[in-house]
């Protein structure tokens, strides 16, 4: 099982990084804070204070075209929200 799917990269998360060493993640829908915490720090060395996780349920979508209305749905997901120690940084850009 694939605990980390994707890092979270928008406004409101990179000055959460800047200002308070906080970091956010997609993650797999069945894991735990604990398993969580075990694959940030394999994967990229930090040590890990905190893990708080949310898990956001899939909305329901309508739109009129020419043929009708046509209805869906978005993929609910699990974030989580890590909280490194003083001095440790994680670097998404390193890879590129």
């Amino acid at each position: 099982m694939e605990v980390l799917i994707k890092p979270v990269v928008s406004e409101k998360m990179t000055d959460q990084s800047e200002k308070l060493n906080r970091y956010g993640f997609v993650v797999n829908h069945a894991a735990n804070k604990i398993e969580i915490k075990k694959a940030i720090e394999k994967a990229y060395g930090v040590s890990v204070e905190a893990v708080n996780t949310m898990n956001y349920g899939g909305k329901t979508k309508t739109r009129n075209t020419k043929a009708g209305l046509i209805k869906g749905k978005t993929n609910k997901f699990k974030k989580a929200i890590i909280t490194v120690a003083e001095g440790d940084v994680i670097d998404f850009y390193s890879n590129i």
